[in-house]
């Protein structure tokens, strides 16, 4: 029996650390008591598990599993499980951390979660995988539940896990459990829209953007790091609207054409041979230089701390749509403030995917299931009304975009848990 290696971890800064240094500092710019930033800068629960693996040769691996509730005074707390060789318990609970601020923002009834296990799903084989993964929710499935913490799907996991988890703690409940788990397929009580959601946010978010800086989207230059689920549909978006999307990557490294990527041709590359090596029409580019290309919309879409105080200052684009969580130290986000780039933060900018996992989570309780049309509509307007009163903080108090919807979705944390009080 064998344990899996520590790997060399992608994180330059402990990211609960930065999480904690965030809610400081919006603590300080809205006046939050001391009291509270106490209460909402630690986490609720944190769970680490064994998770031990009969491989397809015979061997047991045993990988590490967390399961980390930062917050619940609004609701059930909501979180992605991640599969990924570098998670840690303390990324995983400042991804529960940023969650919470993430609902809080969009104003649905959920705290924050979040999940991982330490692994390289690309090394597994499909049975090693489901395996692992029907173990790690055998692990904390006293922790889940529709009324108590739902996981989603999140880097290196897809609906596919999700069903997997799904029939998992409903084998243990003796019945299906349609609410314990989003981002499902649409075959075990999915909702339509969901695969594409976080996308279509970040895509709403960069048009409320657009409009409100007087630019047009035909012909913009789009960069975007990342080619998973978020990146690929975040490219597919921006071409249908007219933009330019002039570069890609992946975690093997980037593809550009000054003119424009053919991003159908990309997705269906990259569905085929799991990579965007070997893309016809383009030049190789490296994932750190595709974050300097003068481009006027970057959206880092991958890992957390892509865009820090080395690279800042580089940076060409004219707006930052933050696809993935954390990817922006808070280093670097002063230098950006400074050079005068619009950041729509993560907390803004991918939140569709929470918005749509909300409403699959409804659905699921009322066995009842919208239209695609009626998804996309709701989730439009959720974002719209969370942008715009961001934007009017970060106009009328005039501080970035990250310190106004932080400084909201901690101010209705706050409130909700004052309004609760302490128990007992």
């Amino acid at each position: 029996m064998t344990s899996v290696q520590e790997p060399v971890s992608h994180l330059r800064e402990n990211p609960y650390g930065l999480a904690k240094d965030q809610l400081r500092l919006v603590a300080r710019a809205f006046s939050i008591d001391e009291s509270l930033v106490k209460v909402l800068s630690s986490c609720k629960k944190a769970v680490t598990v064994s998770i031990p693996v009969t491989m397809d040769d015979g061997r047991v691996e045993v990988f590490e599993g967390f399961r980390v509730t930062h917050n619940v005074a609004r609701g059930p707390s909501k979180g992605g499980i991640r599969y990924h060789p570098d998670v840690t318990l303390d990324e995983v609970r400042a991804l529960s951390m940023w969650m919470t601020w993430k609902c809080a923002l969009m104003g649905i009834p959920f705290g924050g979660a979040k999940g991982g296990v330490k692994c390289d799903p690309k090394q597994l084989s499909l049975r090693e995988l489901e395996g692992m993964t029907r173990r790690y929710t055998t692990e904390i499935i006293n922790e889940i539940g529709p009324e108590k913490d739902i996981p989603a799907p999140d880097v290196g996991t897809s609906p596919r896990e999700m069903a997997w988890i799904f029939d998992t703690y409903s084998m243990n409940k003796g019945h299906s459990v349609l609410g314990v788990v989003t981002g499902k397929p649409l075959t075990v009580g999915g909702s339509l829209g969901r695969l594409e959601a976080t996308a279509r946010g970040g895509l709403y978010c960069t048009l409320e953007a657009l409009d409100r800086l007087g630019m047009r989207i035909e012909g913009l230059k789009v960069a975007i790091q990342g080619f998973g689920n978020v990146g690929s549909y975040y490219a597919l978006f921006m071409d249908q609207e007219g933009a330019d999307v002039v570069a890609i990557s992946d975690s093997r490294g980037g593809c550009y054409n000054a003119k424009g990527i053919d991003v159908r041709s990309a997705i269906a590359h990259k569905q085929e041979h799991g990579t965007l090596q070997g893309l016809a029409e383009i030049d190789p580019i490296s994932n750190d230089d595709l974050l300097l290309l003068d481009c006027d919309v970057l959206a880092p879409c991958g890992l957390e701390q892509v865009i820090t105080g080395e690279n800042a200052a580089q940076l060409k684009a004219k707006i930052v749509c933050e696809g993935a969580n954390g990817p922006t130290t808070p280093a670097a986000d002063q230098i950006l403030e400074d050079k005068g780039v619009l950041v729509l933060p993560d907390v803004l900018a991918n939140a569709g995917g929470v918005v749509v996992s909300y409403f699959e989570w409804v659905q699921g309780l009322q066995e009842y299931f919208w239209k695609e049309e009626e998804v996309n509509a709701k989730l439009k307007e959720i974002v719209a009304k969370a942008f715009e009163e961001t934007w009017d903080v970060h106009e009328r108090r005039d501080i970035s975009m990250r310190l106004a919807a932080y400084g909201l979705a901690v101010e209705r944390v706050a409130e909700a848990t004052t309004t609760r009080g302490l128990y007992p």
